[in-house]
């Protein structure tokens, strides 16, 4: 991985590539620090304390408690492109027809998405400011500036910075590295990751005074920890960690074979050692993208709730169904996680599409004819294989959840190992990328001598 970084910044495309990310992760930071007009600083700087932050203000790189322009990070985005690829599956017969038109009907798709992203941005918007409302009384707004017509300019600044994140995630994927939308997710995240450090060292290690039991501000005050089961909790934490760590690279790079054979090359004897081939299936063929499509529309009504008023028994209603560590959303969690694994893994390879490229390329599968048992044939390793997936990104996906049944670690720390999940997910694509082209570059310098 070292030596695949060392190459890249060798090379000058790929350098000013990832100078250029890195210059658009600090403009994303910025951002998250312009709050909303007609807000009151002092009141915001409490908003962080509250319960409403949650993976939505993971996913944003804390934009959401600072009630940022751009609190509503990538996540319609998100949302949108999971309803377009539903909708994309013989479910409105147009869509499927663009899906199939190739780069121009990809091109349609995704400008959908984008206006889709920013109409749902805009309702969004407009239910968390007239949320707010309710937050401290009112106290967020002036008075004298609560009126309809403030919320609908609210929402339109928020969808304005919705917009601009696309934008900014567009130009990533463009001039700098990786998928732009990918890229600011997991630049929000990391921008988290010193906060639950934070947490985790002030609970377990030197957080706590030896008079009150309560966390100390002032590194003065603080006290080393010196009871057994603290610490043992504290390594326990960061085992886990490490081993989600481990086992994202582990499955990233997993595969099953199946071998192919060319019937134009079997009987040939200059080309023998090359008629046996393989077409490779990862076995978590959907990546990190159940996690983040499951989270975020878990989040949504979660953020929709935390600004009606606690006494609201339809806010209690909701947070039981929606949020995973009650009982009915820990399910709902995992059933989505599995459902988008199985999705999307269908989406990326298509068996259909794959049997028709054997078949055209005059290949295929020892013992299986080509044509619609080819086809079958994949789809079943294909699903074996997305159940290994699939089951994977749940135990990953609800440890940091479990934990909390047995241990009173802070929130932060629970959302880290989903976020740490697709973090890692994210960076390993992102080094596969750099090693391909930096294969690349390597092989144009060797053509050109």
């Amino acid at each position: 991985m070292f030596n695949t970084l060392v190459q890249a910044l060798k090379n000058k495309e790929l350098r000013n590539r990832i100078y250029f990310t890195l210059f658009a992760f600090v403009v994303f930071k910025i951002m998250t620090f312009v709050s909303v007009p007609l807000t009151d600083p002092k009141v915001l700087e409490n908003i962080g304390q509250t319960s409403i932050l949650g993976f939505a203000n993971a996913l944003s790189g804390g934009a959401f408690k600072r009630f940022s322009i751009i609190a509503l990070g990538i996540s319609p985005y998100i949302t949108a492109s999971i309803v377009i690829q539903l909708l994309q599956m013989d479910i409105v017969p147009v869509l499927s027809e663009w899906a199939k038109e190739g780069e121009t009907g990809k091109q349609k798709l995704n400008q959908l998405t984008r206006y889709s992203a920013l109409g749902l941005a805009f309702v969004q918007a407009l239910a968390m400011s007239i949320g707010f409302k309710y937050y401290g009384n009112g106290a967020l707004f002036e008075p004298s500036t609560v009126t309809p017509l403030m919320f609908v300019y609210i929402a339109l600044v928020m969808t304005a910075g919705t917009a601009a994140i696309l934008w900014l995630a567009d130009q990533i994927t463009a001039k700098g590295i990786g998928n732009g939308s990918s890229m600011i997710i997991m630049a929000g995240i990391v921008a988290s990751f010193p906060y639950m450090m934070n947490d985790l060292v002030r609970k377990y290690i030197i957080g706590i005074d030896a008079t009150t039991g309560l966390a100390n501000s002032k590194f003065k005050d603080w006290v080393m920890i010196t009871e057994p089961k603290q610490a043992l909790i504290f390594a326990l934490i960061i085992l886990v960690l490490v081993f989600i760590i481990v086992a994202v690279i582990f499955m990233q790079n997993a595969s099953r074979r199946i071998p192919i054979q060319y019937a134009n090359r079997a009987n040939s004897a200059t080309l023998s050692g090359k008629k046996d081939s393989h077409l490779p299936i990862k076995l978590n063929p959907s990546g990190v993208i159940p996690v983040i499509f499951a989270s975020s529309l878990l989040s949504m009504p979660l953020t929709l709730v935390s600004f009606l008023p606690k006494d609201n028994p339809t806010a209690t209603t909701l947070t039981k169904i929606f949020n995973y560590n009650e009982p009915i959303g820990f399910l709902i969690y995992i059933i989505l996680i599995f459902l988008f694994s199985f999705f999307y893994a269908f989406v990326q390879i298509s068996p259909e599409k794959v049997a028709d490229n054997l078949r055209k390329q005059g290949s295929y599968v020892p013992g299986v004819r080509p044509g619609k048992e080819t086809e079958n044939f994949i789809s079943g390793v294909l699903l074996r294989t997305t159940v290994v997936g699939a089951t994977y990104l749940m135990i990953i996906a609800i440890l940091p959840i479990l934990f909390t049944m047995f241990t009173d670690i802070p929130g932060s720390v629970q959302i880290g190992g989903t976020s740490l999940l697709i973090v890692v997910g994210v960076a390993q694509e992102l080094f596969n990328q750099l090693e391909t082209k930096t294969k690349a570059q390597k092989y144009s310098g060797f053509i050109k001598q």
